[in-house]
């Protein structure tokens, strides 16, 4: 079988901005101009709040990485995710923030089972072949499942996040875009049902990052536990589509600052 691109369904752009706070400038400021700062902060922290609801964002401490915290958005367009960017920088607090680490992408449900299938019934990229995946496509796209992966809102209690950028190896021999669809479908067919164990305890959300960003996905994991995180992704690493095609950029782990306790990171003692 034809070494093909699985389909993919997409739904909210996503945006991961790692900034360090510059809390060297905040202490030289008076205690009356450290005040407007608190107070520009809960102006930008109301200002990011998605007004009809479709997608949101949220502040995480992070521990390590190299930054002290990361925001994280989902929009509807890239046009929306544009212009939190701008709105970040422009705002007085732009002033205190630097930028060590973004990550640009879109939520992604890939469709390899579907086009593995299709692939076996239809001559690839044939008419008889894009319809036939296209109700494939359709059907997924009707599931509650795929809709949460597509439309992410991880649980309240759910307070820690962690998220590393990865790329599937693509030098002989283990290149992963030679491979039949058949058998990636088999390889992920493994990886996700290593994942489906941490169903409850782990909430997980892909987002495709080909053409947007440096790296090819995404992956943004959320749990009640931080010690989840190391438990699923050990194990992940010993699934052969990780062990032979995976490569994987930083880590950053977090705790979320509620909306309404931003300012708490700007504060100084």
């Amino acid at each position: 079988m034809p070494a093909l691109a699985p389909a993919s369904l997409e739904g909210w752009y996503s945006l991961h901005q790692m900034f360090s706070i510059n809390y060297a400038a905040l202490r030289g400021l008076s205690p009356e101009r450290r005040k407007g700062v608190i107070e520009d902060v809960r102006l930008l922290a109301e200002s990011l709040v998605s007004p009809d609801g479709d997608g949101w964002s949220a502040a995480f401490r992070l521990a390590g990485g190299g930054a002290d915290v990361m925001l994280v958005h989902f929009r509807e367009s890239v046009d929306a995710l544009a212009e939190l960017q701008s709105r970040i920088r422009r705002s007085p607090v732009g002033d205190f923030l630097h930028l060590e680490f973004d990550y640009l992408a879109v939520t992604e449900a890939g469709l390899y089972h579907a086009t593995a299938e299709v692939a076996r019934e239809h001559e690839p990229n044939t008419p008889a072949y894009r319809e036939a995946l296209a109700a494939h496509a359709a059907a997924e796209l009707a599931s509650p499942h795929v809709q949460t992966r597509l439309y992410p809102r991880p649980a309240a209690e759910m307070r820690y996040i962690s998220f590393y950028p990865m790329t599937k190896r693509r030098v002989a021999p283990d290149n992963w875009y030679v491979l039949d669809v058949a058998e990636r479908n088999r390889l992920m067919r493994e990886h996700g049902l290593t994942g489906r164990r941490y169903a409850g305890r782990v909430f997980q959300v892909i987002t495709g990052s080909v053409g947007l960003d440096d790296w090819e996905w995404g992956v943004t994991l959320f749990a009640a536990d931080p010690i989840e995180f190391k438990r699923i992704v050990t194990e992940m690493r010993y699934d052969e589509a990780s062990a032979k095609y995976g490569e994987f950029g930083e880590f950053f782990t977090g705790i979320r600052v509620e909306g309404d306790r931003w300012e708490e990171l700007f504060t100084i003692e």
